[in-house]
C-alpha cells in the first residue's frame, strides 16, 4: 500500500515523464556530490630531488653518487667541463643558481633535463654528457668464488651474471649465496606509498640458494645494487682419513652423501683396510662433545645394514686389518730375502 506522497510522485511522473526525469538526474548529481570523498593529494616535499622511476626492463645505466660526468654544450665551451655528483645525488654547472638532480637519470635523461634549464640563457642549447668515471654503483663478490673482487657497475646487472664475472663458483662453493645490502636503500627506488605510511626500513640480508641462481630460476635472480656485498658460503665438509687409497676432505654440496660413497670418492679401502669397524667421529653439543660410531662397511655393502648419512664435520676413520698388514709384509718381505740368498743346486 502506497503513501500519498508516493501517489502524487507516480500522478506527475506519468504525465510528465521527462520533466520527472530531469529533476531525477539533477537529485541524484546533488546527492553525488554531496557524498563523494576525494583523498587529499600528498604534497611534495620542497626541495626535493626529481627522481626518475625505473623499470624492472630498463638496463641503462643510472648516474650514481660519486660518479664523475663531462658536459658538452655546444658553441658554449664556458657551460662545459667535468663535475662530480655529490652524495646527495645532485651537480652544480654555470649559470644556474640551485644543484641540479643527477642521480638515477641515464646519461640522456640528465642532458635532456639541463638543455631545458640553458633554455633561459640559450637558443636551442645543443648538451651532451657522458659518465666519465663510474664511482656510484660499487659491489663486490666474496667467498667461494674463483675470481673474487670488487666491481664498477657500468649498467644494472643480475646476480647470475655477477657471479659470472667473478669467476662463478669454486670447487668449494655450497648451496647458499648471501647478498648484504652494506649501501642502504636505494635512492632510485621509488615506492608508491600516502602522506601517511611510514618509511618502510631497507632490508639488511637476502638469501638465495645457488641451484635456482644458476637455473636462472624467478626470484632468485635479482638485481644486484650499489654497496651490495655478494657471499657465496663454502660448503660444509667431512673427512676421510686412515686406511683409504685418497684420504680427503669433501665438500657437501648439492645433496647428501652417505658413509659408502664417502670412502668411494677417497679411493676406496686401501688393501690392509678392516672394513668390518669403520669409525664415524662425529661433533655433538655445539663441538664441545665427541660421538663414536661404528660402521660395517662390509654389511652395508651387501645390504645387511643401512647405509649412514653422514653430517657437516664428520670423520670417517677406516682402520686397518691386522691379519692383511702382517700378509703384505710377509708377501713383501719373504721374496726378497729368498732373491738375496744364495742359490745351490741339490744334487
Amino acid at each position: 500500500m502506497t503513501s500519498k506522497s508516493d501517489s502524487l510522485i507516480f500522478a506527475v511522473c506519468w504525465k510528465w515523464p521527462v520533466r520527472c526525469a530531469a529533476i531525477g538526474l539533477v537529485t541524484a548529481m546533488f546527492t553525488f556530490a554531496a557524498n563523494a570523498q576525494t583523498a587529499p593529494t600528498p604534497a611534495k616535499p620542497p626541495g626535493s630531488p626529481a627522481i626518475t622511476p625505473v623499470s624492472s626492463e630498463d638496463t641503462r645505466y643510472r648516474i650514481g653518487p660519486g660518479d664523475v660526468l663531462t658536459i658538452t654544450v655546444r658553441k658554449a665551451p664556458e657551460l662545459s667541463g667535468p663535475v662530480r655528483v655529490d652524495q646527495r645525488g645532485m651537480i652544480r654547472i654555470p649559470m644556474i643558481d640551485e644543484a641540479v638532480p643527477a642521480a638515477c637519470n641515464t646519461e640522456s635523461e640528465l642532458a635532456t633535463n639541463i638543455a631545458k634549464l640553458y633554455l633561459e640563457y640559450k637558443n636551442n642549447p645543443s648538451v651532451e654528457i657522458f659518465v666519465s668515471e663510474f664511482q656510484g654503483r660499487p659491489v663486490a663478490v666474496i667467498g667461494a668464488v674463483n675470481a673474487p673482487g670488487q666491481f664498477r657497475l657500468q649498467r644494472q646487472v643480475r646476480l647470475l651474471e655477477l657471479l659470472s664475472f667473478a669467476g662463478g663458483p669454486s670447487p668449494r662453493s655450497g648451496r647458499v649465496i648471501n647478498i648484504i645490502h652494506a649501501g642502504g636503500p636505494n635512492i632510485c627506488e621509488t615506492k608508491a606509498s600516502d602522506s601517511s605510511s611510514a618509511a618502510v626500513a631497507p632490508q639488511e640480508l637476502s638469501v638465495y640458494k645457488l641451484y635456482d641462481t644458476l637455473k636462472g630460476k624467478e626470484g632468485s635472480n635479482p638485481f644486484v645494487q650499489p654497496g651490495d656485498i655478494v657471499s657465496l658460503l663454502e660448503a660444509d665438509q667431512v673427512f676421510v682419513i686412515g686406511h683409504v687409497n685418497a684420504p680427503q676432505a669433501i665438500f657437501l654440496r648439492d645433496q647428501p652423501i652417505t658413509i659408502l660413497r664417502a670412502i668411494a670418492i677417497a679411493g676406496g679401502p686401501a688393501r690392509d683396510a678392516g672394513t668390518s669397524r669403520v669409525r664415524i667421529i662425529r661433533q655433538v653439543n655445539g663441538g664441545d662433545g665427541k660421538q663414536e660410531i661404528l660402521v660395517d662397511l662390509r654389511a652395508i655393502q651387501k645390504q645387511k645394514a643401512a647405509d649412514i648419512l653422514l653430517l657437516p664435520d664428520d670423520i670417517v676413520e677406516v682402520g686397518g686389518s691386522t691379519s692383511k698388514t702382517m700378509l703384505q709384509i710377509l708377501t713383501g718381505v719373504v721374496p726378497a730375502v729368498v732373491s738375496q740368498g744364495m742359490v745351490r743346486a741339490i744334487p
